[in-house]
């Protein structure tokens, strides 16, 4: 299959349309072109500084401008960052990603930046996080601390420094359908694809302006999962937040729909999440297996948002 970049909203709605069975049976069909089937790259996220966020993202419970009750926390140790990232490799883990609560770190906090990314760049930096989150339109009824064109001049930016980008969004922000078609739009005609796209489903946060939005039916998760992996076929397509709310049969719907990759572990910064333990049940269930944990993998994240 070829790899394009020149995908129509158009031919987008077309996919996420059509019927459901044949959009997963599609969407596999692509998964084994490119991928090996039953296999899924295990991820581990760590906050590295969390809550007292400037930005105003409505989800976020570590937003500054909302009472969520988060306890913020100050930025850890390098030292123990490193151990983590360790570990996370030792118990199998293929990707190890840092979370951060800030905008921009400010300049007394750069030569911790520094530091850290220099020790982790000894077992390998290759990839930055920054979502968009959902569509050009619907964004500013999510955010208004910054622009829909800020995250794509980041993007480019992290581009031009030879890192990989790991880019998605967040479905069930009282988005409508086409808002999610948007969001594929942006990321799937990016002069290049993110080589990850985390798929998170909302996780409604008390104190949060989306506290109380409409929880989004899973097969319209499940949908768009699918069309990701249709028009980003070389892509990680990755399981994140609103996963421990599903049952095992939503996610091997979003396996068979080509989602393969997950965070694992008991939480994803500040949100709870599926455990080791569930998943090597879960893994057990369906047959799937870890990818082989590569040591010189792994990711920052310096944006504030509830996961990756």
């Amino acid at each position: 299959m070829t790899v394009r970049n020149d995908w129509t909203r158009e031919e987008i709605q077309q996919l996420y349309e059509q019927p459901f069975l044949d959009l997963v049976f599609e969407a596999q069909r692509v998964h084994r072109q490119h991928f090996a089937a039953n296999t899924v790259q295990v991820s581990t996220l760590l906050s590295i500084k969390t809550g007292k966020c400037p930005e105003d993202c409505k989800y976020c419970s570590q937003s500054a401008h909302y009472d969520s009750q988060l306890e913020a926390e100050k930025r850890i140790a390098v030292d123990k960052v490193i151990q983590e990232a360790k570990e996370a490799l030792a118990s199998g883990s293929s990707r190890f990603c840092m979370g951060a609560a800030w905008r921009n770190p400010h300049e007394r906090d750069m030569p911790y930046v520094l530091e850290m990314v220099r020790e982790v760049k000894a077992l390998g930096l290759d990839y930055y996080n920054h979502n968009l989150d959902t569509s050009r339109e619907y964004y500013p009824n999510v955010i208004s601390t910054r622009c829909f064109d800020d995250r794509l001049n980041t993007l480019d930016i992290v581009r031009q420094t030879g890192m990989k980008v790991c880019s998605g969004g967040i479905v069930g922000l009282g988005e409508d359908t086409q808002d999610r078609i948007g969001l594929l739009h942006e990321l799937a005609t990016l002069p290049l694809h993110p080589e990850s796209v985390p798929i998170n489903m909302l996780v409604p946060i008390k104190g949060t302006p989306l506290a109380e939005v409409e929880k989004l039916d899973v097969i319209e998760w499940i949908r768009t999962i699918a069309v990701a992996r249709i028009i980003m076929p070389n892509s990680y397509i990755r399981l994140s937040a609103g996963r421990e709310s599903l049952s095992d049969s939503d996610q091997a719907l979003a396996f068979m729909a080509g989602a393969n990759s997950l965070f694992s572990g008991e939480k994803l910064l500040t949100t709870p999440n599926a455990g080791e333990g569930k998943d090597k049940q879960l893994f057990q269930k369906l047959g799937l297996v870890p990818e082989r944990a590569k040591p010189t993998v792994s990711e920052l994240s310096v944006d504030a948002m509830a996961v990756a």
